[in-house]
């Protein structure tokens, strides 16, 4: 017999807003979702750029540059430096779309509930209303740079307003309290408060950590504070696609060793040949 929901310490993410800042919204679809914002006149969405799904035919968009972003840094990072500012310039309501840029969720995030601060994994912002800011951050620390992790390069979102991110799979919050301890894979966190103390912790040797392995690499957060995880983040979907592209097993793809036996064979056929039509 299963156990009844409200044993679980986990709870599904529901968002929350005060009444006097609330922004119609709507967010459309399962998996890849879509999140459809009405904009009064004058107001405006800040987004990544990619992410414009559709809007109405009263909304303009451009891009601009925001110092934050990270400069030079983050472009060496691979990170965008742009974003796209869609603003409603007519006398009518209109509405945009922002889709997740792969298979994730979209999670509304009023600042405002969270004290002004909220920490991101790399590219889980999408689009933000009113008062947000979003910079991008890197820990100098040794101890937290780790190969293959996305670590390196967090975003740091701070305001009022209401941010949108994206997380993969099912997404859940735990409320930590003072001094509760939880630890957690580095990639499955989607985003914490800046309450919470972080510390990286390997589990297995230095060599394992660095040329691979799964759940090697875990964070040790102390409360207190507020955590969301999600269940497949893109850096760990990515790995297990590349793994059954690039690397098949005897059990998956038996052909792919087949060929591989034929070729040194055929090689080595080719070497013999040679060498008794040399003799010869």
């Amino acid at each position: 017999m299963a156990a009844p929901f409200f044993s679980t310490p986990f709870q599904p993410y529901v968002y929350q807003s005060p009444q006097s800042a609330f922004i119609p919204f709507q967010i459309l679809g399962g998996e890849a979702q879509i999140v459809q914002i009405m904009l009064k006149p004058q107001e405006k969405v800040i987004a990544k750029p990619g992410s414009m799904c559709y809007l109405s035919g009263s909304i303009q968009m451009e891009n601009i540059y925001h110092p934050e972003n990270g400069g030079m840094l983050q472009w060496l990072f691979g990170k965008g430096v742009t974003s796209i500012v869609l603003l409603n310039p007519g006398l009518n309501d209109g509405f945009v779309g922002i889709a997740a840029p792969s298979l994730a969720r979209i999670l509304p995030i009023d600042l405002a509930m969270f004290g002004g601060e909220i920490l991101c994994q790399p590219d889980a912002f999408l689009c933000s209303v009113n008062d947000v800011t979003v910079t991008n951050a890197v820990d100098h620390r040794a101890r937290n740079v780790v190969a293959g992790a996305e670590g390196i390069l967090r975003q740091k979102l701070t305001g009022q307003g209401l941010a949108f991110i994206v997380a993969g799979g099912s997404v859940v919050q735990k409320n930590l309290d003072v001094g509760e301890v939880l630890v957690v894979d580095v990639s499955c966190i989607a985003a914490m408060t800046a309450s919470i103390n972080f510390q990286v912790k390997y589990s297995g040797p230095m060599r394992r950590v660095v040329f691979g392995g799964d759940n090697l690499v875990t964070a040790v957060l102390t409360g207190p504070g507020i955590v969301f995880i999600q269940s497949l983040p893109f850096l760990r979907l990515s790995q297990r696609i590349a793994r059954a592209v690039t690397a098949p097993s005897m059990r998956e793809n038996p052909k792919f060793f087949i060929q591989i036996a034929m070729f040194f064979f055929l090689a080595y056929v080719m070497i013999v040949s040679s060498f008794i039509l040399t003799d010869v």
